[in-house]
């Protein structure tokens, strides 16, 4: 069952059992770790959006992260460990499981390597979602949420945590967003139904599924090389950050400029729309964007606008 259903089944009965006195068991001892299986996985829909899962090794993108805890403690993840609230993991749609990741709050630069052993998150405007414990490492678990950078690191062990860490870098410096010389390519953007024929490649659905909507090209920071460097399930770095970065829903990227400026001309009335260029290959890509928006809360209303015109697979970016 999808974390988003049990989501919305438990968070319910959780707040009854509140009302009627009931504790939260005491959690002393720690759960066992690793016993999983390494899993990409098939395409996948919910809510109307793929989810394209693969081995990227370049992966590398900013979004909004969130975090989960008390009501998946002990449950099963999606490749078949044992979730622990108190471990350093991390849920996220496409990458594959178990590996290894590293998370830099871009508000506070604090950066973490993580343990992505589950899918996650499934609401809109979501990158990836932390376990409780690595939202207290990155410094947000009370707020709820961080502006963050996601970059893939390799494998993660088997039997559990993050191993010596090899592939990590000694010194990290998390650089301004800058353009990329090469774009993440997202699944799930919906056609827009009020612009003929969108010029986007398609990915296949799963055998015997829907037809999918076509993916497109979304915006990355640039990749930095990484040495090999021990590093502990519990070390936080403070990276230099050169400020949280602006805020953007991005409904789609374009090789036709004329399809880009339709989009954008469909937006109008959502807010401040904007085309940002960016070469792929000495290939012009045309990204429509909204914003820059002030804050995570209109950064989530702008996005519901944006999907609700059609773009089912739009996202909040960091820029």
């Amino acid at each position: 069952m999808p974390r988003a259903v049990v989501l919305a089944v438990v968070v319910p009965l959780a707040l009854a059992l509140a009302a009627c006195g009931t504790t939260e068991p005491q959690r002393s001892a720690p759960l066992a770790r690793g016993g999983g299986v390494y899993k990409v996985g098939s395409p996948y829909q919910i809510n109307g959006i793929w989810y394209y899962p693969s081995e990227n090794e370049k992966y590398d993108s900013t979004g909004i992260a969130s975090w989960y805890g008390p009501q998946f403690h002990g449950k099963r993840t999606a490749n078949g460990e044992v979730f622990d609230e108190n471990q350093i993991t991390a849920a996220h749609p496409t990458l594959p499981m178990p590996v290894l990741a590293r998370v830099t709050n871009l508000e506070n630069g604090k950066s973490l390597i993580v343990r992505v052993n589950d899918r996650g998150p499934f609401a809109a405007g979501r990158e990836i979602d932390m376990s409780k414990k690595a939202a207290e490492m990155l410094g947000f678990m009370q707020k709820g949420t961080a502006k963050v950078r996601v970059q893939y690191i390799g494998r993660a062990p088997l039997e559990g945590g993050i191993g010596d860490g090899t592939g990590v870098a000694e010194t990290f410096v998390a650089p301004p967003v800058v353009t990329p010389t090469d774009e993440r390519r997202v699944s799930g953007t919906a056609p827009v139904t009020a612009v003929a024929a969108v010029s986007t490649s398609v990915l296949p659905a799963p055998s015997g599924a829907a037809s999918a909507p076509p993916p497109a090209p979304a915006a990355t920071m640039k990749p930095i090389p990484d040495n090999a460097a021990a590093r502990s399930a519990e070390t936080v770095d403070q990276v230099p950050v050169a400020g949280p970065g602006n805020l953007y829903v991005q409904a789609g990227s374009f090789q036709n400029l004329q399809n880009a400026e339709a989009v954008r001309q469909q937006l109008t009335g959502v807010g401040q729309v904007e085309i940002q260029t960016t070469m792929v290959d000495g290939t012009p890509y045309y990204r429509v964007r909204v914003g820059p928006l002030t804050d995570v809360p209109a950064a989530d209303s702008s996005l519901q606008s944006v999907i609700a015109q059609g773009h089912k697979g739009a996202r909040i970016v960091v820029d």
